[in-house]
């Protein structure tokens, strides 16, 4: 490994000893991978503070992805907004029927534990349906009651470790009104998605009955950012706007209708689905997505041979085609349209 080539072979093969006598079985070259980049800081003569901040946000992932796991098949769904809210505000209203509405839906609720519209989503998903990562600091936000007597809470020091958690896990993403910390959370969900750094995912910015927060906001971006050239004009279809509580839960759980999740292999692109398309149904999706292509056609397929040395979902359809990796932005195009044929199943949320 090109970064922990500095370290002596006797090293390494101490680190080799070291997790067989941990009884560590899976995974172990990554595991070696780690702790000989820890090894690297120490030869590096890494400051303390960097060390520390090292330190912590191991420590704080390796508690998250402990909280994470026994819900790891579960569909979750992450609720953003302000930890500012009261419960007599409207928008308080929101966050709690919606997190209520996907409950039902058997959705885990996922929240930064906080006051405001977390507790809300917290309150409307109850106990068995919410998971918290919480982040301490030393005023305003401190985890709700709800949350602080629950087993399914994490609590963080720092806030991109934090974020990490509350994205990489969901599913969807519904954004209520928030100030600083909301925007922050949220543009990272679009930038996320604009670069393909992650998986197309539903985002929902959700408003009071009536409210303009979002609206505001779509209308900046039409104002400012599209004109300027420093996003594509339909950056933000991606994203709906909405102030009902059932289009905002449709919404996240509709996205997975028909799709289920997608893999690159080499410049192969795999979308996995949940019924089989028809031949005609797979002719209307080239002559409107075709031009997105950088060679042949979209093809129906069977697993490919990456996926079943992996048995990776071999049992769903699939899609395959040379998707331009330039474009991955307009993913949500193509899966909108898959969610929408007639041989896709009658909505069912996130398979499990």
């Amino acid at each position: 490994m090109p970064e922990n080539s500095l370290i002596p072979s006797e090293v390494t093969d101490d680190i080799r000893r070291l997790i067989a006598d941990a009884g560590i079985t899976d995974e172990v070259d990554l595991v070696a991978r780690i702790l000989a980049t820890g090894v690297g800081l120490g030869l590096d003569t890494t400051s303390r503070l960097d060390l520390k901040i090292t330190s912590a946000a191991l420590t704080e992932m390796r508690a998250a992805f402990r909280l994470f796991a026994p819900y790891r098949d579960v569909p979750k769904v992450t609720i953003f907004g302000s930890a500012r809210t009261r419960p007599d505000d409207a928008l308080y209203r929101a966050a709690a029927d919606v997190a209520r509405a996907l409950a039902e839906r058997e959705w885990m609720v996922v929240t930064g534990a906080g006051p405001g519209i977390m507790q809300a989503a917290a309150e409307g998903a109850g106990p068995a349906f919410s998971i918290g990562v919480s982040i301490r600091l030393p005023f305003e936000e401190k985890p709700n009651a709800l949350i602080a007597e629950s087993d399914k809470v994490v609590a963080m020091k720092y806030f991109f470790t934090r974020k990490l958690m509350l994205i990489k896990e969901s599913h969807g993403f519904i954004c209520v009104p928030g100030g600083f910390g909301t925007l922050d959370e949220l543009f990272e969900l679009l930038t996320l998605q604009q670069t393909g750094k992650a998986e197309p995912t539903p985002i929902v910015l959700l408003d009071a009955p009536g409210g303009t927060f979002w609206t505001g906001f779509r209308q900046y971006v039409q104002d400012q950012l599209i004109p300027s050239g420093v996003i594509s004009p339909d950056d933000l279809d991606r994203v709906l706007t909405t102030d009902s509580v059932t289009v905002a839960a449709d919404a996240v759980t509709e996205f997975w209708r028909n799709y289920d999740s997608l893999r690159w292999v080499g410049r192969r692109l795999v979308l996995r689905l949940r019924s089989e398309p028809t031949d005609a149904e797979v002719d209307d999706l080239n002559a409107r997505f075709g031009h997105l292509l950088t060679g042949g056609r979209i093809e129906r397929s069977g697993p490919l041979a990456a996926e079943r040395r992996d048995d990776d979902r071999l049992g769903l359809p699939r899609l395959v085609m040379e998707y331009d990796q330039f474009d991955v932005g307009s993913l949500f195009h193509l899966i909108r349209a898959v969610n929408a044929l007639e041989s896709a199943p009658g909505g069912r949320a996130l398979a499990k």
